[in-house]
């Protein structure tokens, strides 16, 4: 099959250190026939958040955070099975896995500066809506004949 096509970046120059992977692996349900009976397609991967040396300490805090609903004992298991290879349900697992672990070591969004309407916008939106309420007013209450 070849060599996976990682080290897999997470951001900048902080990628997913290769030793600190753990893989499993087992037989996946799905698409392969008989294929799927006898192969282990499935990929289980395994990445010890809490103790990992590889991540800023900063970022680990923010990722531990964020992803508190997702780990079990500072664990995050991603799981692939799309693919009939189990090479490339790999290369999908640690994809994936990289994803994660960069949005949840993104900093937080700038907080948002709170600006005024400007004047002239409002009354012209007043001024509209009277138009309009004035428009709707004259066609009711009318004897037509």
């Amino acid at each position: 099959m070849g060599d996976m096509s990682g080290p897999y970046a997470i951001r900048g120059s902080v990628s997913l250190p290769e030793a600190e992977l753990m893989w499993r692996f087992s037989r996946s349900s799905g698409p392969g026939g008989q294929h799927v009976n006898t192969s282990d397609s499935q990929v289980e991967l395994r990445f010890d958040l809490a103790k990992t040396e590889s991540l800023p300490e900063v970022w680990k805090a923010r990722a531990l955070e964020r992803l508190a609903s997702r780990l079990v004992d500072g664990v995050v298991t991603v799981r692939s099975s799309e693919h009939r290879s189990q090479w490339r349900n790999r290369e999908t697992a640690a994809v994936r896995l990289a994803a994660l672990l960069a949005e949840a070591t993104a900093p937080p969004p700038k907080p948002r500066r709170a600006t005024r309407i400007p004047r002239g916008i409002n009354e012209r939106r007043l001024r509209e809506k009277k138009a309009r309420s004035d428009t709707k007013r004259g066609r009711t209450g009318r004897d037509w004949g």
